[in-house]
């Protein structure tokens, strides 16, 4: 089964084409209800182009690459990305080509339709996959080269779940007080031998004192045994942070302390784009009706203006002015405690629209202005900024991305009053964790467990 994975990439990028193309013809019959004009110079020219840009980027893109142990919310955003690039450039020749008779109604029905039909192809494939490898297929031999604290964790993570595709077959170490992990297959010199009788696919280096002699001849005669020779080197060393990422300038390694996706203009420019459709979407279908209601509910709770603003903390830690219905009796300590689950100050359609998210709705017009994401760490009063900056490390992190009316944080759990350091830590480790692992999907994702949340209520909501 192994031998057949290189083939994975084309079965994708094949039916890739053949889906697109039946997304291209039924489009055109929900748009003019026949296929009459179907193959018109026009529409064969436009079908022609389509493919072709579909296999343009799709040959040196990392759209079709497969990581065992990733998650679908990775597949998923790369799919996405090139979906966006598509659709600029067809549109793009479109325009240039001065094809007026293309109707962008269609063209709108034909994304929906592909789209819908690639992400129920790739679920179900990769379900495929995924038992193929819990039966036993498609799996690789690994053995790891020692066991002190990188080996165990080697070992934890590869066996952690059978669907990755790994079969450990054991250990190579010199120290005999390191058998417990799991088989021991003898010293570091005896790696050789065991490669040349036993079928073995890939070996994780995890020991970080050795001779860099015996390496150089372990390295070589495992590429000449078609072996993929993996390094674990230990950060810890010199860098407390669990997750680091290392990208190359030249031969050059430079270490950074996290991956962050949003650092590269083109993700910057999709989770933008989303953000202000998304939100003028929202302004001017929902508010118009949904608005008036609220605000008459929070005029006749009590006395005082309908919109309460705060100044919090942004991106780059800049201050901006956040916008929330006000929930809240008119008081003098707003700015400077958080609202508790039974605080005294909160109106009884307080309690509602903060069980509901709905006192957050107003923070769609900090979107559209962009001072907000739709997604994102939520911003924080200035006055718990500087305190919990003070107490927590790596708070500020939190503060390169925009903040967001919801966030990793608060669909686990984390939102409302944090009574304890602790749980403003977890809410930092998941803001962290969001920064770190952003993608267009896991926003969608949010997105729909907010709106579950709302339906709900939300437990920790003050």
């Amino acid at each position: 089964m192994r031998r057949y994975s290189r083939y994975i990439k084309l079965v994708f990028l094949t039916w890739d084409v053949v889906l697109l193309n039946i997304a291209y013809i039924i489009s055109f019959y929900i748009r003019f209800g026949s296929t009459d004009r179907l193959f018109s110079k026009e529409n064969a020219v436009l079908v022609l182009i389509s493919n072709l840009v579909w296999l343009l980027l799709s040959i040196g893109s990392d759209t079709y690459k497969f990581i065992r142990t990733e998650g679908i919310e990775k597949v998923f955003n790369r799919f996405s990305r090139q979906i966006l690039y598509h659709l600029v450039l067809l549109v793009t020749i479109v325009y240039v080509l001065k094809y007026a008779d293309i109707s962008r109604l269609r063209l709108l029905y034909f994304y929906i339709l592909f789209c819908s039909e690639v992400f129920i192809f790739r679920i179900v494939l990769l379900t495929i996959l995924k038992n193929l490898r819990l039966k036993g297929y498609n799996y690789r031999n690994v053995i790891i080269a020692g066991a002190e604290k990188e080996g165990r964790s080697v070992y934890n993570f590869l066996s952690r779940d059978l669907v990755y595709g790994y079969r450990l077959l054991g250990y190579f170490d010199d120290d005999p007080k390191n058998k417990k992990t799991f088989e021991h297959l003898g010293g570091l010199d005896e790696i050789k031998n065991y490669i040349e009788k036993n079928n073995v696919h890939e070996l994780y280096w995890t020991i970080q004192e050795f001779d860099t002699e015996k390496l150089n001849e372990l390295v070589n005669f495992c590429e000449n045994n078609l072996v993929r020779i993996k390094f674990v080197p230990n950060f810890t060393k010199f860098i407390s942070k669990r997750n680091v990422h290392i990208e190359f300038y030249d031969f050059i390694p430079v270490i950074s302390l996290r991956k962050e996706p949003l650092q590269h203009t083109a993700n910057r420019i999709v989770k933008r784009s989303f953000d202000f459709i998304f939100s003028l979407c929202v302004i001017l279908l929902i508010f118009p009706w949904l608005f008036p209601i609220l605000i008459a509910m929070v005029k006749f709770s009590s006395r005082g203006p309908v919109f309460f603003k705060q100044k919090r903390s942004g991106e780059n830690n800049k201050t901006f002015i956040c916008w929330k219905f006000r929930s809240m009796k008119m008081n003098s300590k707003s700015d400077e405690e958080q609202a508790s689950k039974c605080d005294p100050r909160i109106t009884k359609t307080g309690k509602f629209f903060r069980k509901s998210n709905l006192d957050e709705l107003p923070q769609f017009f900090n979107v559209l202005m962009g001072q907000m994401s739709i997604v994102g760490p939520r911003p924080h009063m200035l006055r718990h900024t500087e305190e919990y900056s003070a107490q927590i490390k790596n708070y500020l992190a939190r503060h390169f991305v925009r903040p967001g009316i919801t966030g990793w944080a608060q669909v686990n759990g984390y939102r409302g009053e944090t009574k304890e350091l602790e749980q403003m830590e977890k809410r930092v480790e998941f803001d962290i964790w969001y920064i770190e692992n952003w993608s267009l999907f896991l926003d969608l994702k949010i997105i729909v467990k907010t709106g579950l949340n709302m339906f709900k209520g939300e437990e920790n909501a003050g």
